[in-house]
């Protein structure tokens, strides 16, 4: 039978933790599955100021515009080093009096998605015509982020590693950089982009990054609380008689518990705990049970 009692807030305790979860895909055919959906662009600096709607088409699942993805990874992650790898110099031009400025006016306040605050390399092309590869993963494979150094990626011979710094390194080389937080791998080096954007022989791995909340339920039964069992079994003769067995009138007897139930505030159950074993509850000490729910 069962009995019920409220929770108080002291009773529950919320704690997140992170949990990673590695995932390997194998071939183009794999990537571009329909449970896995990673998808790879090319992205060109074409500086023709005639737009065609429907030119340069890019993508292995969604079509896009190899001008379009350019400009977007450009201004999303490389507006702050269009100069310099090393990042853009500080503006100390002067504004004069008469409206013109003396020196040079730099812009350095854009905001790149750094994934440390330690010196950055990033470098992308800028000529014309200058190509750059991208490798984008859906957040439903990734979750928060990538977890970093854990971003690999093969084609024939050739590996690239992340170094966890946000940087894609062959050998020593750096030759790209990956967006932890949204799931994308860019790669800036041209002898790259046919062996890992094009190529159908390509390997993928990463680990992705998810926050699981655990809800610990500190079930507590005080030394006075169900001390006496609703079971119908435990009544002699007829149901209606009341009369119990004498068994259970004693004080050696104690019911004991083996289902624990969460239920909400409209009583209906969401979650059972099963005790290993059934718990005998104490008559001269509180009872205290732990039940914790991942989520």
């Amino acid at each position: 039978m069962s009995v019920y009692k409220p929770f108080i807030t002291s009773d529950v305790i919320v704690s997140p933790f992170k949990v990673n979860k590695l995932f390997t895909f194998k071939g183009a055919t794999e990537l571009t599955s329909s449970n896995v959906g990673i998808d790879r662009y090319i992205g060109r600096n074409i500086t023709s100021s005639l737009w065609v709607s429907g030119s340069y088409p890019t993508g292995q699942i969604n079509t896009q515009n190899e001008i379009l993805v350019y400009r977007s990874i450009r201004e999303l992650y490389y507006s702050n080093y269009l100069t310099s790898p090393s990042g853009s110099l500080a503006g100390t031009a002067s504004f004069n009096t008469d409206g013109t400025i003396t020196g040079p006016a730099y812009t350095t306040n854009y905001y790149n998605y750094l994934s440390t605050t330690l010196p950055t390399y990033r470098y992308i092309p800028t000529s014309s015509n200058a190509t750059i590869g991208v490798i984008s993963i859906p957040s439903n494979l990734f979750g928060e982020y990538l977890n970093p150094t854990t971003v690999t990626l093969t084609s024939a011979s050739i590996t690239l590693q992340d170094d966890g710094l946000g940087n894609i390194i062959s050998g020593s080389t750096n030759v790209g950089n990956v967006i932890y937080e949204h799931g994308v791998i860019i790669l800036t080096s041209g002898s790259f982009i046919n062996n890992f954007i094009s190529s159908s022989n390509i390997t993928c791995s990463f680990q992705s990054t998810v926050t699981i909340y655990e809800s610990q339920y500190k079930c507590t039964i005080r030394q006075n609380e169900f001390n006496f069992s609703q079971n119908p079994t435990l009544v002699s003769g007829s149901s209606n008689s009341g009369i119990m067995y004498n068994f259970a009138t004693g004080s050696y007897f104690d019911p004991y518990v083996t289902t624990i139930g969460l239920y909400n505030n409209s009583y209906e159950l969401i979650a059972v705990a099963k005790l290993a074993q059934p718990l005998p509850l104490s008559s001269v000490t509180d009872t205290t049970i732990l039940v914790n729910l991942d989520l």
